[in-house]
């Protein structure tokens, strides 16, 4: 990009203070800030004043899931639908690892952390194991498209690299980088990292779809004819993707996408729930569940709200292609961002300061027609670590692995 084309994108936005400390830089500095003006999307900016507007929900109701006993007894059907759309190469995996492990106490790709007690087990070594699970049972490879960010991206490609893929097949995984997004103060001022960096993030989770046509992944889905993308988070070292009988049974409804699920350790548990909203497919974080919803029952006396997703989704491709046009809603999020001040001292605050602007996964299950839920046992396909210690962190994803009869 060029110093004028610069200019014009942050006049048209309000945002010339980005090129402020522009003559004082050297000329690889102006390069990467140009190169960073290039990159960002500023325009999620113009929707902070329509923040009351975009976190308003429509009328919820519930959507029943396909649970366990259903799903055991056509077991052997859903896998042979599942494993027939593998070995046709109908069905691709995308592993959003976007994130560095910082609440885990590193500095490295989230991927990156070591989960090992007697030998090293990595967290993207237990997700390519189990993806080669999968790979064996259907005998197909799948071809598997991991979302970096511009954090990370260098040392994911070169930590895989050093280590062979552990075991898969590299002319079968596909990088991709993460759009990024500006982070602005509670005006919409978009704040400075350093004189050459805009304090930047990644666009949130459901990003991903529109990053893999603008990095011209889609057209390697195209032209391998895959037609049901399953996308799942780095953090969940027991996630089962490409799981044949998720697929099979995803098919055999008739669903444009599915969503795996557990169901809830208690009304108040917080994870998303799966529901109709406005009679659509949606998922409503815990947080805006009402205590009227979170305690009512169903027909048969049970909790009608009891299935919380897991970040597991299966997407028809040809579905997923009639929303790449249509907007994803924004999520505005009030965050502790560091930052250049106006002494040009960093500063990291000790509170929320501003504003990250995301688009979330689960938005995309709303712009489906029909999603099937899908439960899983929460011990045998749940582990995420969110934290060192306590409720989801590294600690019970290692009991949980135990469980499992992993070999740390």
């Amino acid at each position: 990009m060029t110093y004028r084309k610069a200019y014009e994108k942050l006049e048209a936005v309000g945002q010339l203070h980005v090129l402020e400390h522009y003559d004082s830089l050297s000329e690889t500095q102006k390069k990467n800030l140009l190169e960073d003006i290039a990159l960002t999307d500023f325009t999620v900016l113009s929707y902070l004043e329509k923040r009351d507007e975009l976190m308003r929900k429509g009328v919820i109701t519930p959507l029943a899931a396909m649970e366990l006993p259903e799903i055991e007894r056509s077991r052997a059907w859903f896998e042979e639908l599942g494993c027939r759309a593998i070995r046709q190469g109908q069905v691709g995996a995308v592993l959003l690892a976007g994130g560095m492990g910082t609440r885990l106490g590193s500095n490295e790709p989230k991927g990156m952390y070591d989960i090992g007690l007697t030998k090293p087990v990595y967290i993207f070594e237990r997700i390519l194991s189990n993806l080669l699970d999968v790979v064996q049972k259907a005998h197909a490879w799948i071809h598997l498209f991991i979302m970096t960010s511009d954090k990370n991206h260098e040392r994911t490609v070169a930590f895989l690299a050093e280590h062979d893929y552990f075991g898969y097949k590299p002319g079968y995984i596909h990088f991709f980088r993460q759009e990024m997004a500006p982070a602005s103060d509670y005006m919409g001022k978009v704040y400075m990292e350093r004189p050459d960096k805009i304090a930047n993030s990644p666009n949130g989770n459901g990003g991903w779809y529109s990053s893999m046509a603008n990095g011209r992944i889609l057209e390697i889905v195209k032209n391998r004819g895959i037609e049901w993308l399953n996308v799942f988070a780095v953090d969940n070292v027991l996630q089962r993707m490409a799981d044949p009988c998720f697929v099979g049974a995803t098919i055999a409804r008739g669903c444009s996408c599915g969503a795996k699920v557990v169901k809830k350790n208690a009304p108040d548990e917080k994870v998303g729930v799966m529901c109709l909203e406005d009679g659509r497919p949606s998922i409503v974080e815990y947080y805006d569940l009402t205590d009227e919803l979170m305690h009512a029952k169903n027909e048969n006396g049970e909790p009608a709200y009891n299935f919380g997703a897991i970040l597991n989704y299966l997407f028809q491709v040809k579905a997923l292609e009639q929303t790449i046009s249509r907007e994803l809603p924004l999520h505005i999020v009030e965050k502790k961002i560091p930052h250049m001040d106006d002494d040009g001292n960093f500063v990291e605050p000790d509170k929320p300061n501003g504003y990250k602007y995301e688009t979330l996964v689960l938005d995309m299950v709303h712009m489906m027609d029909s999603c099937l839920p899908y439960e899983v046992k929460r011990e045998y396909e749940f582990a995420p670590i969110k934290n060192m210690t306590g409720i989801d962190s590294v600690d019970t994803a290692r009991e949980l692995c135990r469980i499992n009869g992993i070999e740390l």
